[in-house]
């Protein structure tokens, strides 16, 4: 019979831990995860009941890939296997940092959120780098809209990458009239939006996205020259970039 919890004694010695849940059918490893007690063997049967859960996995739960699969190994009979990658970590800062290294070290994961600090410290080649630490920060001139655009960059144009489609106060949001997208801190588009709109796909007709209840997109034109020159390029300063969070979306005044 599988094992549905570690014996008593045995989970206060591990600590935090970091662990990969392996789909049975053909070896691959589909999400990553860091928790303490029983939670690998929780996340493996599809119960969520633990505490350590912060607000970003309870709503992987609800709504993500990583649970479509579960859903399907166990429809078929089988168990979803599990490794601890590694354990005994003291703090769960440091659990954070284990659990995003191996996140990059298996593309394809079906994690909705990249591993803590990934986008800024994550894998990625020399000269990226490189572009990121050299590049000056920009001042800001006015009030703007910053958004981290991560992986749609390499998907997308930069102006499909940067408006949509994003949790965001749309009144708020008609207050500043720049939008600067920025991959891993360096600021790759400049665009001023001239509206806002659902994330629909009537609205957003060739952008490869469902409806997005709650979400918003703009419309809008390349920022001028000399705006462009400005901030593209540039680094986006430290007091604007809070690691590790949620959302994307920054609103930064002059």
């Amino acid at each position: 019979m599988p094992r549905d919890g570690f014996p008593t004694g045995v989970a206060e010695q591990l600590k935090w831990y970091v662990y990969r849940l392996i789909d049975p059918r053909n070896g691959e490893t589909f999400y990553v995860g860091k928790g303490q007690g029983n939670r690998v063997f929780a996340h493996a049967k599809g119960e969520f009941t633990d505490t350590a859960k912060s607000d970003v996995e309870e709503r992987e739960d609800a709504t993500d890939l990583k649970m479509q699969r579960i859903k399907e190994i166990l429809a078929v009979g089988l168990e979803v296997g599990h490794v601890i990658h590694q354990h005994g970590i003291e703090r769960e800062d440091v659990a954070y940092e284990v659990e995003a290294a191996l996140i990059d070290a298996y593309p394809g994961l079906t994690n909705l959120v990249e591993g803590h600090g990934s986008g800024d410290y994550g894998s990625r080649h020399v000269e990226e780098i490189v572009a990121q630490y050299a590049a000056e920060p920009f001042k800001i001139r006015e009030h703007l809209i910053l958004i981290s655009i991560g992986d749609s960059y390499s998907r997308r144009s930069d102006y499909d990458a940067v408006r949509s489609a994003w949790k965001i106060n749309v009144s708020k949001a008609n207050q500043y009239e720049l939008v600067l997208g920025h991959v891993r801190g360096l600021v790759v588009c400049a665009y001023r939006p001239e509206r806002w709109l659902e994330a629909t796909k009537d609205n957003f007709p060739g952008i490869p996205i469902d409806d997005r209840p709650g979400r918003r997109g703009f419309e809008g034109k390349r920022a001028d020259s000399v705006d462009w020159n400005y901030y593209v390029g540039k680094r986006v300063p430290e007091r604007y970039r809070r690691q590790g969070a949620a959302n994307p979306v920054r609103y930064c005044d002059a």
